[in-house]
Order: structure tokens, then sequence, then C-alpha cells
């Protein structure tokens, strides 16, 4: 690769990491995103954004992309250059490591884009310009996914973008930690996290969802997944949800961008 002439855009992280904890995201990936990566000509590549202090989960993330397409090449970046020499012994075939930041520094367009626990600590107004950048880089079947989650992988909220923007949004837990579906308010995105208050729908959502979760209790006797999938069926009648049993039996659930997006300021 060239001598970099510019800085990275972006700062760094925290750099906090553990193996497994991009768990739920990744399948969601591979499960959603597959059939288009399949039906890349070329070989898909696929970006992990801001990995942190440690690579597992750009290691973790080829290993489950190649269940969908055995050709996915993963490049892990980093903004802190300390971290990418850390990474280098983990480099092997179709995976490897690069110094860069939001303005994606690999040639062409790329199939993927994860940015897991990146944007927490920018201000909600600047995740438009972000996602706005990262979606250039994009090939037209190309997918961003932007979210958080807890430091074990419990708990997850992120945004799935196309290259015109935001498309779902989507919900999963490992059921037997939820006390209420509205637990997972605490890892909405930046782009919604400040949004959960009285007047926005992403508040109305989880509202919602706490009823249905509470007109349900009558399954918990069969289990949390049950319970969950109930108050989903529930949830189905009023607001736009992607999904279906398959998914939901995961403790998944997708809802439409435009009906959680945040009300105009």
């Amino acid at each position: 690769m060239a001598p970099r002439t510019t800085r990275p855009v972006g700062t760094p992280t925290r750099g906090t990491t553990n193996p497994n904890r991009l768990r739920r995201m990744d399948r969601w990936i591979a499960d959603v995103h597959g059939p288009a990566l399949r039906r890349s000509a070329e070989p898909p590549v696929a970006v992990d954004l801001g990995y942190g202090a440690a690579p597992w989960t750009a290691v973790e993330l080829q290993t489950r992309l190649r269940t969908a397409d055995p050709r996915t090449r993963v490049v892990g970046i980093e903004i802190d250059p300390a971290r990418v020499e850390a990474a280098g012994p983990y480099e092997r075939e179709g995976l490897s490591f690069v110094h860069g930041g939001f303005e994606v520094p690999v040639p062409g367009e790329v199939a993927l884009i994860r940015a897991a626990n990146v944007l927490r600590q920018y201000d909600e107004a600047e995740v438009a310009a972000v996602w706005r950048r990262l979606c250039t880089r994009l090939a037209p079947e190309g997918l961003l996914v932007e979210g958080t989650c807890d430091e074990i992988g419990r708990r997850h909220v992120w945004v799935a973008l196309g290259p015109e923007g935001p498309r779902t949004v989507t919900f999963a837990t490992r059921l037997g930690s939820l006390d209420r579906p509205s637990d997972l308010a605490e890892r909405l995105p930046k782009a919604l996290i400040h949004r959960n208050v009285p007047g926005e729908p992403v508040h109305a959502f989880l509202r919602d969802f706490d009823r249905a979760w509470a007109a349900a209790a009558p399954y918990a006797s069969l289990g949390a997944r049950q319970r969950w999938m109930r108050s989903v069926r529930d949830l189905a009648a009023d607001w736009p949800l992607r999904d279906g049993p398959r998914r939901w039996r995961q403790g998944e659930v997708t809802v439409d961008w435009p009906a959680l997006a945040p009300s105009a300021p």
C-alpha cells in the first residue's frame, strides 16, 4: 500500500473488545446479507471498522461471513496504528489489517462495512455525515451496519443502511438476560439513544413493546422465548416489522427505519 498522505478521519475509540461480543450482529449479517455476498462477481470485501485493541471481532467476522460466501475477504481498519501493528500476527488468507478511519482506505467498493461501538463517543449531530460518508464506499448491493452492544454481547441494537441511507433498526438480545424489552434502550445507537424521550418514535416503540411484553406474561411459564415471540406478534399489528418467527426465536426484531427515525429538531 502506498504511504498515507492524509490523516485518517475520526478519533480513536476506547478499544474495548471481547471474543464473541458481536456474534448476534455477525449472524444476522451472514443470514440477511449472505445472498448479496454470493451474487458478487468478485470476491466480496467486508470491512470491520474500528475493531479495537484486539482483532477478535475481525477474525470472527471472516469466519462467520465465509459460511455465507467462502470467497469473502475481511479488512480490519483501525485509526490507532499501534492496534494495526498488534493485529499483524492474525493476518491470514482473506484477512488483513490497515490503518485508517471513516475514509475506509480500501480500493474499490465494499460489500459490507460493520461499525460496531464506534459512534458512541461522537455527538448525535455528527452521525448523519458519518453515515453518508461510509455509504459512499458501498457497492450497489452493499450494506453498512452501525450499532452498539454491551461488553459481552447480550444486548445489541443496530441500524442497517444501503447506499441510499438507513433502512432498518434491529434489536437483538439473549432473552434470559431481559427483564423487559426497554432494557435494550441503553444500547440504542447514537442516532437514537438521546431520542428515547416522550414524543419520539423510538420511545413510543419501546413503550408499546413493554406493554406487549406485559400482556404476554402468561407465556412466561413456557419460557422467555415464547413470551418474546408472543410480544412481537402483538407488536406487529402496529409497527412495520421486517422479519418473521425464524428470527424472532433468536431474540431479534427488525423495524423499518422510517418508523423509528428521530423527529425533526
